[in-house]
């Protein structure tokens, strides 16, 4: 059958770090950057030492109600956490607490912009959970650190509603965008404090019901979600061109071969044998505690995206880039409130100023300028007042880059102050002229361009001192 006849049905299961200081369940370090050394950001809770019992960490509650009200959740006032029982070596104590049957939110719908277009992906629900730890395996032997361990977890669990790579990477990198501005997840993928188990599955593209899903393991860049989904759909409509039948399974993604090969049979809840977690009580929040929570969201990236678009007339590339990253998107709204111009601002930023953090060594961070915003506005407002040449600005932008002095002390000290006297251009332009009778003819009968021969004299005349427009005002009228 032709492979347009099929087509992909995606669901997401999305594992995100949450950014505490200590684990979900004891006071250990968390795991949010990857530790130096194995096994030192342990305890006997997390180790689950004989007779240690949890605690759960209010932190942990406190920014997974935050990521829910990011993505318009409803949020649960009552939540449980459960024992999800399965042996597994990187799981010493036999189960993991989670929360299946009451988690901390519900369902809503996550905004999301595809080529230009608002599309809509629906969340299932949200739930916390601890981590594993992690298995290293070394030659003939398997090792284990402990040091993420109870480790404090959001998994979102999306509906079936992607259709394609694109749809889903993007739905990624918007919720990756939203938890770095709510300030709840670093959602870095290189140090696996995001990581997405992609289910897939096929159907006629004229079915209704939902085909058997495989699960995708060992997805760590948007990339490698994407080269898997493709994969994942041409093995499937093989198995069923062959006749064969697809079996619900859990597959482990390679991206260095570009091949997944089979992990598990999937087990269904009952395999699992969950149970109210009998070391913890239920979670209660209050109106007066989700209320204080939505007061600290401010503007959502999409939003911001939207706003630059309408309101600021900038391009989609442009909106998308200033609002990729919170520190990045306050330096623009600081910049359009000095300047009253978001497009030179945004040229600014994104032409000059990220070039030259991108090119430092060590990296760079807006954090880290040593320049205040009020300088890069001055030498916009330099560029507007004809007093600075838009090629000129680059050379003051990256000696302020440098740090030394300010936006109109260096303008002065080399020489970049544009000269807008009237009368003194029109002496310039008058001498330089009265030694062009040849030029100026041949360029009256057929050779236009030469005007811009008589612009450039007029410079060199002026040792580029003075204001090319205006030169060029008075050269027309000259001749």
């Amino acid at each position: 059958m032709p492979i347009e006849n099929y087509e992909k049905v995606i669901w997401l299961e999305i594992h995100v770090r949450v950014k505490s200081e200590t684990k979900l369940f004891c006071n250990c370090k968390n795991a949010v950057d990857l530790a130096l050394e194995p096994n030192i950001n342990v305890c006997p809770v997390c180790m689950w030492f004989p007779g240690m019992l949890p605690s759960l960490n209010s932190e942990v509650v406190r920014l997974g109600v935050k990521a829910g009200l990011l993505m318009n959740c409803k949020i649960n006032k009552i939540s449980r956490f459960d024992r999800k029982s399965y042996f597994y070596p990187d799981l010493p104590n036999s189960f993991q607490i989670t929360q299946m049957y009451e988690p901390i939110t519900w369902a809503w719908i996550v905004k999301v912009m595809i080529n230009g277009e608002i599309r809509e992906f629906s969340i299932h629900h949200i739930h916390l959970e601890n981590d594993a730890w992690k298995l290293i395996h070394s030659g003939w032997q398997t090792l284990c650190d402990y040091n993420r361990a109870w480790s404090p977890l959001m998994e979102i669990v999306t509906d079936p509603v992607f259709r394609d790579k694109e749809e889903v990477m993007e739905f990624l990198k918007e919720l990756q965008k939203m938890f770095r501005f709510g300030e709840v997840s670093d959602a870095d993928m290189d140090k696996w404090q995001l990581r997405c188990d992609v289910n897939v599955s096929i159907r006629k593209v004229w079915d209704t019901k939902l085909g058997t899903r495989a699960e995708l393991k060992n997805l760590n860049s948007f990339s490698s979600i994407g080269r898997a989904i493709d994969n994942e759909f041409l093995r499937q409509v093989r198995i069923l061109d062959a006749g064969w039948v697809i079996e619900q399974e859990t597959r482990w993604w390679d991206d260095d071969k570009w091949v997944s090969t089979t992990q598990r049979s999937k087990e269904d809840a009952m395999d699992y044998r969950y149970f109210p977690e009998p070391d913890l009580l239920p979670i209660e929040l209050d109106d007066e505690y989700i209320n204080n929570l939505k007061k600290e969201l401010g503007e959502l990236p999409i939003s911001k995206r939207i706003r630059y678009l309408n309101d600021y007339k900038l391009s989609e590339d442009d909106s998308r880039i200033l609002t990729s990253d919170k520190e990045l998107s306050e330096y623009f709204e600081e910049m359009v409130a000095l300047t009253r111009d978001p497009k030179k601002s945004c040229s600014y930023i994104t032409t000059i100023l990220l070039a030259l953090l991108n090119d430092c060594k060590d990296g760079g961070w807006l954090c880290n300028l040593k320049f205040e915003a009020k300088e890069l506005a001055n030498v916009i407002s330099l560029v507007n007042k004809d007093e600075l040449s838009s090629t000129n600005s680059k050379i003051v932008v990256e000696e302020l880059f440098k740090a030394w002095g300010k936006a109109d002390e260096i303008v002065d000290k080399l020489w970049l102050r544009q000269k807008n006297d009237t009368d003194a251009l029109e002496k310039i332009v008058d001498e330089v002229l009265s030694k062009l009778g040849d030029q100026i003819a041949e360029y009256k009968e057929w050779k236009e361009n030469l005007f811009w021969f008589f612009v450039g004299q007029c410079m060199k005349a002026s040792a580029w001192k003075w204001n090319p427009k205006i030169f060029t005002d008075i050269i027309k009228k000259k001749i």
